[in-house]
């Protein structure tokens, strides 16, 4: 393959000015920075724990309404995700997709302020953050298609790993800020005092500031790609024909793609999941103040951005696919650990190991490996894009991504329905962790059979 096939910015031998491209790539990351208001801080250690607690009905009936909605949400991500991202792309308006969707998502985390600590306050705070994972993912689409712009094949691991890192640090700098403003203030910030869950509901006004202004430089630093005028002029109907033709052929011509596109779409759903329920099973399950979930939130984001930076470095020497393969077993330990031990009390060697150190230890365990998975799934496709495709098949990575992001959050659901069955009342939400299990597991084996990249293209 000659230099020519490929974009300029994803070219081996295309140089691109050094200083141009460190600031495109932190103009990228500050995206993934600020965006982690709503990943770390609503989606996983503050608001779904928020809305989880005793007052909006019961910890087991509030988990299972969120992880329906969220359910609910992932089916709508699978059918809008292919075609706006394929639409956008075409169009040469990538970027304005990016701000648009963006924009919706700090509506929306502005929004739950209203969301009172009542009962009848669960359905609106679910819908809410529902329909928010909904755009949310939509704008990741058009940023995680970014990164072909910005990196080379032999960057391109590296660079994702910054990005997932930069998502976890912010997530970390976030949640501390909750912290000493809202959840445990010296002095009560902006009024924030615990009367009607007011500091909590601050914290949703906070976290929409804070994703909107680390998300604007990658509006001014990041062109817009080049537009295709034949496909942005077709119906959006006929989006869906366009993708499943390209579908087709990519099947015939590499079905491997295929394959991990398959693998990926499963296996990442379950990382997801690990974090956005996370919290709440540290709360419900093992009795954990929202500032000691805030704690192991930081020390967890920690934990993921080592893995993440590290991931991105060692898939260049064993591969991405082992290192993803390894992660997801070191995930399957962990988990299995943590529905076995639950919050019990054991006798070792005259110590006592409480549940409380079993969701620190195999907590952040699944932290570390959550990271390199991540990070390498992107550097995996790069290396597995066949020539002259690699911009096409991350947008096909990046939009069918979340086709199946219903998958952990309705069996997490369906194991605690199951469960509430079979053991005591306020028991049943650690069962959940067996419906994220079994979509890791199923990820893994669907990549199994899948042949390794080459370490170049």
């Amino acid at each position: 393959m000659s230099a020519d096939a490929l974009p300029p910015a994803l070219s081996d031998t295309a140089v691109l000015e050094p200083r141009r491209q460190r600031s495109m790539v932190l103009a990228w990351a500050s995206w993934d920075w600020g965006s982690a208001s709503f990943n770390a801080v609503m989606t996983t250690f503050v608001f779904t724990v928020y809305l989880t607690s005793s007052a909006f009905g019961g910890q087991d009936h509030a988990s299972g309404v969120l992880s329906a909605g969220f359910g609910f949400a992932g089916l709508a991500i699978a059918l809008l995700a292919p075609v706006t991202g394929q639409r956008a792309d075409a169009g040469g308006r990538r970027k304005l997709w990016l701000g648009v969707y963006s924009g919706v998502v700090v509506l929306l985390m502005a929004l739950c302020f209203f969301v009172r600590p009542q009962p009848e306050y669960l359905l609106f705070g679910v819908i809410l953050m529902s329909v928010g994972h909904v755009f949310f993912e939509l704008a990741g689409v058009n940023y995680n298609a970014m990164l072909t712009q910005i990196s080379t094949p032999a960057t391109i691991g590296r660079v994702s790993g910054i990005g997932w890192a930069a998502g976890y640090v912010g997530g970390i700098v976030a949640l501390l800020l909750v912290l000493q403003l809202f959840i445990q203030p010296a002095f009560h910030w902006f009024g924030a005092s615990t009367d009607d869950s007011l500091n909590i509901r601050l914290v949703a006004l906070f976290s929409a500031v804070w994703f909107g202004l680390f998300a604007l430089p990658v509006f001014f630093r990041i062109p817009e790609p080049p537009k295709v005028p034949a496909e942005a002029r077709i119906g959006f109907l006929q989006s869906y024909v366009l993708l499943f033709r390209r579908i087709k052929a990519l099947y015939r011509k590499a079905p491997h793609t295929i394959y991990f596109l398959l693998a990926s779409a499963v296996f990442r759903d379950g990382l997801a999941a690990v974090f956005t329920f996370g919290g709440v099973i540290a709360a419900g399950t093992f009795g954990f103040q929202l500032k000691e979930v805030i704690f192991f939130a930081v020390f967890g984001n920690v934990v993921a951005a080592v893995g993440a930076i590290l991931g991105g470095f060692l898939d260049d020497r064993i591969g991405p696919k082992r290192v993803i393969v390894l992660s997801l077993l070191g995930l399957l330990v962990a988990g299995t650990a943590i529905l076995v031990l639950g919050n019990e009390t054991y006798s070792l060697g005259g110590m006592q190991w409480h549940g409380t150190l079993t969701f620190w230890v195999f907590g952040l365990l699944l932290c570390l490996f959550v990271g390199p998975a991540q990070a390498s799934a992107r550097a995996f496709l790069g290396r597995l894009a066949p020539d002259g495709e690699v911009g096409e098949l991350f947008g096909l990575y990046a939009t069918t991504g979340r086709a199946v992001s219903f998958l952990a959050p309705m069996l997490f659901s369906i194991s605690i329905a199951i469960a509430s069955q079979l053991v005591p009342a306020g028991q049943a939400q650690r069962w959940g962790i067996l419906g994220i299990m079994v979509v890791l597991l199923a990820g893994l084996l669907v990549l199994l059979p899948v042949k390794a990249p080459s370490s170049s293209r």
